[in-house]
């Protein structure tokens, strides 16, 4: 786990020292152990080590493989570099360290850019080859790392955040209208390429970018995720069976692929509190963690879980931490976190990462969480509301998914920035590629790929990583992820949803977690429209910064600012969408008005 940051010049110039040393400056958080750099006429690498494989520094990066001279900056974690390791040393490779950053060099030499498709894990990495003068960009196949791109006609610069991108300078930071459509239509999601700045782009999960020195890039997709039947279809049973087994794996690969404690964040869920039942008895003294936040008072929302994860915890006699934390300290930490945010996130829980990662990180360097689980099993509410209606695809989805519609959109952006209904238009071509036997095939094939990556995936890897704690989501394994897209939607929608999940977890953790109804992470402070944070809204909204942006049309906004006055089931709607307006109003003025041009 680290972050990592470089420049290639197309220009036949030096590769910009200081720029590249601003940008790993800026990624310090996600790598307290080590700061390297690295240069050689064109090209040049920073990175930020946090220390998890291999604890020498043997494994510091960046790092330069003798035999073929080619120099890597890698991000993440490769669960399967033993294995890779092994065959690595049949085939005649020769191994100077313990860790898996040394594995993807060799795997280079061994397979060339075949070698990514070799790679099981999260990761990013940049990867330079002398010999022929390319650069190799590559991103893991569900997006968990992230790789933020700038490119001019003179040079591409890389990082895993944004903000890093823009202490470097030289960044377009027009807003990119069709990034908006996305953002303001898909809760915060914008798939990749895209992001809200033009001058920002992200390379897409499950691909190469090879890069040459005069500029030219080519883009390849290594893996694609088949959703649908094979003959012979297996029984229930088998499925269950199949599905442990997958779980079980995912879980000794992403436990065992660290030299330091690992935990597991526990809320009282069903999935987070399977990985503890089925890791209690192999790891002894287990650490678990668990968070919750204060009542508003005159709610009946319960605003912790802590029922179910201290059922679990005394169940499996965990080591067990929880932390209950007062909304006067969720308003307090709002600015700083949006100050830590890449991208605009709208989920509220954005905050509770923020605060979890810095308690958590004070006591191990890494976590499981169970963060996928219900993407990839069908446990959310409007899959089968959506399986239930009749219409075309487009319209079934977006009833249950988009935030407004694009006649809403309108009526909210200013003209200036209007464009068609493109997130209608990414929607359909998602659904129109082939590779998936029904409807909801479709949606969760898009759920895993695309909107996971930007919305939970995202803030995993985002808020822990500010605070140097790398998260592991064993339930975004590739192998259990492929096994699950080929069951019949009908199974894992059976039961509410993850119907497979409640198989597995049937006697091994106590049915009241089973059969619980679905828990969201709850931040009353910030769910409720009122009182400071409502100020706080109303100033962004109000502020000279937001009125000379010129992105929203006033009339709208004014109707957002005086819903609070309005009936309470209005209120909820109406709240929601005003702090989707003033949560990119405010990471603006954090991150892009104070940017250096």
């Amino acid at each position: 786990m680290c972050g990592i940051c470089g420049e290639l010049r197309f220009d036949g110039t030096r590769a910009n020292a200081e720029a590249v040393g601003r940008m790993t400056a800026r990624l310090a958080p996600r790598g307290p152990d080590h700061a390297g750099h690295w240069s050689a006429g064109p090209i040049a690498f920073g990175h930020r080590r946090l220390a998890i494989i291999d604890l020498s520094a043997a494994s510091d990066q960046p790092m330069t493989d003798p035999d073929s001279g080619c120099t890597l900056v890698f991000n993440g974690v490769i669960y399967n570099y033993r294995e890779l390791r092994a065959e690595l040393t049949t085939l005649g490779h020769h191994f100077s360290t313990c860790g898996d950053t040394e594995v993807i060099l060799k795997a280079y030499a061994a397979w060339g850019e075949g070698a990514v498709a070799h790679l099981d894990g999260m990761f990013a990495f940049a990867l330079w080859d002398p010999r022929v003068g390319i650069l190799l960009l590559a991103r893991d196949r569900f997006g968990m790392k992230p790789l933020y791109l700038a490119q001019d006609g003179n040079r591409l610069r890389f990082a895993s955040s944004l903000p890093a991108l823009l202490a470097a300078g030289g960044v377009n930071k027009a807003i990119d209208p069709i990034a908006l459509h996305h953002l303001f239509t898909l809760h915060a999601v914008v798939p990749a390429p895209r992001t809200i700045l033009q001058g920002v782009r992200k390379l897409q999960p499950a691909h190469l970018l090879r890069v040459e020195l005069d500029g030219t890039r080519t883009l390849s997709r290594y893996w694609h995720l088949y959703a649908g039947r094979r003959a012979p279809e297996p029984s229930e049973e088998e499925w269950i069976t199949r599905t442990r087994h997958a779980l079980q794996s995912a879980l000794d690969s992403h436990l065992h692929a660290a030299d330091v404690p690992v935990g597991v964040l526990l809320s009282g869920g069903l999935d987070s509190s399977l990985l503890v039942g089925m890791l209690a008895h192999h790891v002894p003294d287990l650490r678990t963690y668990s968070i919750g936040f204060e009542d508003l008072g005159d709610t009946p929302e319960k605003a912790d879980e802590f029922i179910y994860s201290d059922l679990i915890a005394r169940t499996f006699n965990t080591r067990h931490h929880k932390l209950s934390i007062p909304n006067s300290m969720v308003l307090e930490r709002l600015p700083t976190t949006i100050a830590r945010m890449t991208e605009p996130m709208f989920s509220h829980d954005v905050v509770a990462f923020d605060l979890l990662a810095e308690w958590v990180g004070h006591d191990v360097k890494a976590v499981l969480a169970g963060q996928g689980a219900d993407e990839v099993f069908a446990g959310y509410f409007w899959y089968p509301q959506m399986q239930a209606e009749r219409g075309l695809p487009l319209q079934r989805f977006a009833r249950h998914y988009f935030d407004r519609d694009h006649a809403e959109w309108l009526r909210f952006i200013a003209p200036e920035y209007h464009v068609p209904d493109v997130t209608s238009e990414l929607i359909e071509d998602a659904f129109d590629r082939s590779g998936a036997d029904t409807f909801l095939d479709r949606v969760l094939r898009l759920d895993v790929t695309t909107l996971i990556v930007d919305d939970p995936v995202k803030r995993v890897d985002n808020l822990p990583m500010e605070h140097a704690l790398e998260l592991r989501v064993p339930f975004l394994d590739r192998t259990l992820v492929e096994l699950a897209a080929r069951m019949p939607p009908e199974l894992r929608l059976r039961e509410g949803g993850k119907y497979p999940l409640k198989a597995v977890a049937r006697g091994l953790i106590p049915d009241a977690v089973i059969d619980r109804p679905k828990g969201y992470f709850p931040v009353p402070a910030l769910k409720h429209v009122r009182g400071a944070f409502l100020g706080r809204m109303r100033d962004l909204l109000t502020s000279t910064a937001c009125l000379n942006r010129g992105l929203y049309q006033r009339g709208y906004v004014d109707g957002l600012l005086d819903a609070p006055e309005a009936p309470e089931h209005f209120t909820r709607i109406q709240g929601s969408k005003l702090w989707h307006a003033a949560l990119l109003e405010w990471w603006l003025q954090t991150h892009v008005d104070i940017a250096p041009a």
